[in-house]
């Protein structure tokens, strides 16, 4: 446990940010799956709508970093990858 004022500070901000990045994490997973399950029941629509929702929900994580820079982009050029296919 930490025993100096700063220590404590930096543990109370780390369960702050954890809690937040755990729920953000957690609606973006929930977004790319809608988008997942429309592409795989082959609904082009509701599958574009869903990846517009989980491509600003992908952008906005990564930028405030509860996400990786690259991961976040692999993820939505393999979404989008996924719901251009239908189209075709």
């Amino acid at each position: 446990m930490a025993n100096h004022p700063s220590a404590e500070k930096r543990n109370r901000q780390r369960i702050k940010r954890t809690i937040r990045n755990r729920a953000v994490k957690s609606a973006v997973r929930s977004l790319v799956k809608t988008v997942r399950s429309a592409v795989a029941g082959q609904d082009k629509a509701a599958a574009s709508t869903a990846l517009k929702a989980a491509i600003v929900a992908l952008d906005k994580a990564a930028t405030k970093g509860a996400l990786h820079v690259k991961a976040a982009s692999r993820t939505v050029s393999r979404l989008s990858a996924q719901v251009h296919k239908l189209g075709s």
